[in-house]
């Protein structure tokens, strides 16, 4: 994993703005919040995924990055005062709190075109075509309206309101999960993968997105910002709608543990070529044992 984070922060250091060819505030705040990154788990998930169908990493490297920059547009957006009001990311202060609430607006807005702009130049063949086509649709649908946005308005709706646990599911699919699923069908199809092969990462992106967010709500009690880089007792602060709210620590602990199970049942079309992804699943509950 730590490899691979250093192969994904070289390409989004080769893909971002060169500097002169945009403001250079907006250039600073884009690569403010890019580096120091995170666990760089998405893109990861999208290299793991054309390993898996046999692709060549080159193919789907600048994917993964743009991933990335989604990824982290969406946490920019999120600590904004008028959504998620957080002063800390990623160990450091967050984006709006270094370069204003307007700048960090628009540098997130940045990052998020500027990574459809780098899936949809960059490294494509010809006969690529029509699976770049599909890669980009999918991950249109990951962060668009019915996706991380239908996520995000769910959880603000349903702060300090009596929550269920289909509408808890629901919103951890979108706001987490969805972004988590299309890095994997996006290396699947950039990586040359079958049909059955991108559904079956599909449904391991399915399980392991919801347990990392199960976890990360755990990891919201019981953490430290030290160890996350994220200010902690949030969602208990806001009355946000969670597992850990509705079921208690230890059942939310044991829910995560059976989505992650049943994500590793998914990847049994690919026998031993999925060690890999099986380990990170089983990473993402252990985070909080």
């Amino acid at each position: 994993m730590e490899a691979d984070r250093r192969i994904v922060d070289a390409a989004l250091r080769r893909l971002l703005p060169r500097p002169g060819a945009v403001p250079p505030t907006v250039r600073r705040a884009m690569a403010y919040s890019l580096f120091p990154g995170g666990k760089r788990l998405r893109p990861v998930l999208a290299l793991e995924a054309c390993r898996v169908v046999g692709g060549r990493l080159r193919d789907v490297l600048p994917a993964a990055a743009a991933i990335e920059m989604i990824h982290t547009y969406s946490l920019v957006h999120d600590d904004l005062p008028a959504l998620d009001n957080d002063d800390l990311r990623r160990g450091r202060a967050a984006s709006h709190r270094m370069f204003g609430e307007a700048m960090a607006i628009l540098a997130g807005d940045a990052l998020l075109t500027h990574a459809f702009e780098v899936l949809a130049s960059t490294g494509a063949a010809h006969r690529d075509a029509p699976r770049r086509v599909r890669a980009i649709a999918a991950l249109a649908r990951a962060a668009g309206v019915g996706g991380m946005i239908a996520g995000q308005v769910l959880d603000l709706e349903a702060e300090g309101r009596p929550s269920s646990l289909p509408s808890i599911e629901r919103i951890h699919r979108g706001k987490t999960g969805a972004l988590i699923r299309a890095a994997l069908e996006v290396g699947g199809l950039l990586g040359g993968g079958r049909a059955r092969e991108v559904r079956a990462l599909c449904r391991y992106g399915d399980g392991v997105g919801l347990a990392f967010q199960i976890i990360d709500d755990v990891l919201d009690l019981e953490g430290s910002a030290e160890g996350l880089g994220k200010s902690i007792g949030k969602d208990a602060r806001d009355r946000k709608a969670t597992f850990p709210a509705l079921l208690g620590v230890e059942a939310s602990k044991r829910r995560a543990e059976r989505a992650a199970r049943a994500a590793v049942v998914a990847l049994r079309p690919f026998g031993t070529r999925a060690a890999r992804l099986a380990d990170l699943a089983r990473f993402i509950v252990e985070r909080a044992h």
